[in-house]
């Protein structure tokens, strides 16, 4: 059975993957691009199963009228899926203003935004899929990457809270948190802050930026396909980690975290009510 999806970022990356892959296999794809060059190949190829659409997920706006337009438009949307973003390195310090709300915007309030927009059309249809690209990033932290973390875990509690209020209507949310994929991401997309010599010691993401220093482990094609079975995975899985690499950090955080916490015991007790 074919599926309509809407998926914003479909440029490059995970987005241009899974569109590339939903579209031969018949599937309809409402993409969203800043500009249609790198998708001109799809236009041309599937022009009645790609509608392409023009957006600047950081127009609020637009992105209001993007969602309403395109229930009417296609009646019935299956899977919304958030992927539009992009990373921001750089220490606290050496951002400016205007860079922590480009990436707020991006990351952070255009997905919630799209989430709240398509959800009373989603209940009102009976169901469908909501997929937020995150990233391991979204749950393990690293120096010089702290507004890009910033967006990640908070579009992860945000929607950890959604898929409780919408599972009754058979509406299901999952999370993905990619690990280091062979993207644009890291050799294309990336925003590097105006650096500090005082910062240097945090500067090593810069080897990761560097193609020539060696490539991320992660297949984008091999991540997409993934990505697209798991709308057929009923429920749907709240998360779901893409490389062994990230799996292996994300579960070591984790325990440390855990163990951190179990030594906070009698701290925590300490502080309730007796009487």
């Amino acid at each position: 059975m074919s599926r309509t999806w809407m998926i914003t970022g479909v440029s490059s990356g995970f987005g241009y993957e899974m569109t590339r892959q939903l579209l031969e296999k018949g599937d309809t794809v409402i993409g969203t691009v800043r500009n249609t060059k790198k998708v001109e190949s799809l236009i041309a190829k599937y022009p009645e199963t790609f509608d392409c659409q023009l957006l600047d997920v950081t127009e609020m706006e637009k992105v209001h009228a993007f969602v309403r337009d395109m229930f009417d438009k296609h009646g019935e949307i299956d899977v919304v899926v958030n992927n539009a973003g992009y990373g921001l390195f750089g220490a606290a310090e050496e951002l400016d203003e205007q860079d922590i709300y480009k990436i707020m915007d991006t990351n952070l309030t255009a997905p919630i935004m799209i989430i709240h927009d398509a959800l009373p059309y989603l209940r009102k249809q009976g169901g469908g899929r909501i997929i937020q690209l995150s990233s391991y990033g979204g749950q393990v932290a690293f120096p010089a990457n702290s507004l890009y973390h910033a967006t990640k875990f908070g579009v992860e509690g945000f929607c950890e809270s959604v898929a409780q209020e919408v599972a009754k209507f058979n509406i299901g949310v999952t999370i993905v948190e990619p690990g280091g994929a062979r993207t644009e991401f890291r050799y294309g997309s990336a925003h590097v802050a105006n650096l500090m010599p005082e910062y240097e010691h945090v500067h090593g993401f810069l080897n990761m930026l560097d193609k020539s220093k060696g490539l991320a482990p992660g297949d984008p094609a091999k991540m997409a396909a993934r990505i697209i079975e798991s709308a057929d995975k009923n429920p749907a899985p709240l998360r779901m980690v893409l490389g062994s690499q990230a799996l292996a950090a994300t579960i070591q955080r984790l325990e440390e975290r855990v163990a951190d916490y179990k030594t906070q015991t009698e701290l925590a007790a300490s502080t309730d009510v007796t009487e």
